[in-house]
């Protein structure tokens, strides 16, 4: 094999095992800073080993195998040290001597639950939501600094400062390396099911930058969500935000014209939708519902999201269903987003009219000062009202907030259509 190939192998790898590399590492040394350092030793070794000898047959327990031989020597150096300390006496020479023997018998232990750890740990509470999606995406993505700015269009050197802030606020906090139990539990998942949706949306519909899609992040949003059902199949909203994204992600290829543009909901060939996703969402929906109890706020979106994936055509869409589907998300999770949402879905069930009072209370609200959808959606009902300089004064404010290229590219186009509309004087 070239060494071009092996280094590719090499990568290949590492995107697979590097999140159970970490995680069996940090249960072992209590620290996931020190952990991801040992595994990218053994990172380092296959680099320097494998383009000579080749990649092993079971190159995942050849990294665990390199790098539980130096978390080995980590410890016990450790100990060393630490019997120079008189007043931590025989209690800490124990306790190494433990760890060591975990460290050992770690490499055959069943990692489900390690890296079902390494989630929790990742998406602590004590970390600020960026720090929690950069961490997340470097150790359970396996993701480089690089990568991650370049997904969010972000400096390289903030991505790392994050990363190493999180690090050691992680280890500063004595974070334990556990899954969280009783009444501590549901708002941590809450914590890293925000995080997954978070990477999400941002691949879905990007904030900012040329593109309107980054399927990379959504690739790994979804990934990362199909590995937390896994490991906590229980769990009805986890299958709820898997559900959402499944479908969502059906129709990515629909969602973008040949040049790039956006292509909205109702203009999209769903012809081109992946039923494959859609037949995966609608499982992770059915086992969510299953499940038992009221949906949350993730399994209420996908069930939105599932009335669109059922419909042939815009035309066959439940829009009625759609209506009391966000009205009992506004009442679980009050937003003036979702209110112009369930606004837009009014609008498609009983008119624009209907739609326009709704979408004109929302008008005076603080937080959608700045949110170019509220003037967007303003626009387009008064465009379908036959107020076409009203709609173009909306729609040219809404591509004036906006900070994706291609959105803004679309609105000024909406834009100029209204005022071909207009009667001329």
């Amino acid at each position: 094999m070239a060494p071009s190939d092996t280094h590719r192998a090499i990568d290949a790898v590492w995107r697979i095992e590097s999140a159970r590399l970490i995680a069996g590492l940090a249960r072992m040394v209590g620290d996931v800073g020190v952990a991801e350092d040992l595994a990218h030793d053994a990172l380092v070794a296959a680099l320097e080993r494998w383009p000579e000898s080749g990649v092993p047959d079971n190159p995942g327990a050849w990294l665990m195998a390199t790098a539980k031989r130096r978390a080995i020597d980590l410890l016990r150096r450790r100990t060393l040290l630490e019997r120079k300390h008189e007043e931590l006496g025989r209690e800490i020479d124990a306790r190494q001597e433990i760890a060591v023997t975990d460290l050992e018998a770690g490499i055959d232990d069943d990692i489900g639950d390690d890296l079902l750890r390494l989630v929790f740990t990742s998406c602590h509470t004590v970390l600020s939501t960026e720090a929690r999606v950069a961490l997340t995406l470097r150790l359970l993505g396996g993701l480089t600094t690089e990568e991650i700015a370049r997904a969010f269009l972000v400096a390289e050197p903030t991505v790392a400062q994050r990363i190493v802030r999180a690090k050691r606020t992680l280890a500063d906090a004595h974070v334990p390396f556990e899954v969280p139990r009783g009444a501590e539990l549901a708002a941590r998942l809450s914590s890293v099911l925000e995080v997954i949706y978070l990477i999400f949306n941002e691949g879905y519909s990007a904030t900012v930058g040329d593109d309107w899609l980054r399927p990379a992040l959504c690739e790994d949003a979804l990934r990362l969500g199909r590995i937390l059902a896994g490991l906590d199949p229980n769990e009805p909203e986890v299958h709820g935000l898997v559900a959402l994204m499944e479908i969502q992600a059906s129709r990515s290829r629909a969602r973008v014209g040949p040049s790039g543009e956006p292509v909205l909901l109702l203009d999209q060939d769903r012809s081109r939708w992946d039923h494959i996703l859609i037949g995966r969402g609608l499982a992770a929906l059915e086992r969510a519902e299953k499940l038992g109890g009221a949906l949350g706020p993730y399994a209420l979106q996908a069930a939105i999201a599932a009335c669109h994936a059922r419909a042939r055509n815009p035309g066959e869409t439940d829009w009625s269903r759609i209506v009391a589907l966000y009205g009992e998300l506004a009442r679980l999770t009050p937003s003036p987003v979702v209110e112009l949402n369930r606004a837009v879905a009014v609008g498609m069930a009983s008119g624009p009219a209907s739609a326009l009072e709704l979408v004109d209370a929302l008008t005076s609200e603080p937080s959608l000062a700045a949110y170019h959808l509220l003037p967007s959606v303003r626009g387009d009902l008064l465009a379908k009202l036959g107020r076409f300089d009203e709609a173009r004064a909306e729609l040219q404010r809404a591509a004036s907030l906006t900070r994706n290229a291609r959105e803004r590219d679309l609105l000024l186009e909406r834009a100029a259509a209204c005022a071909r509309s207009l009667p001329s004087n």
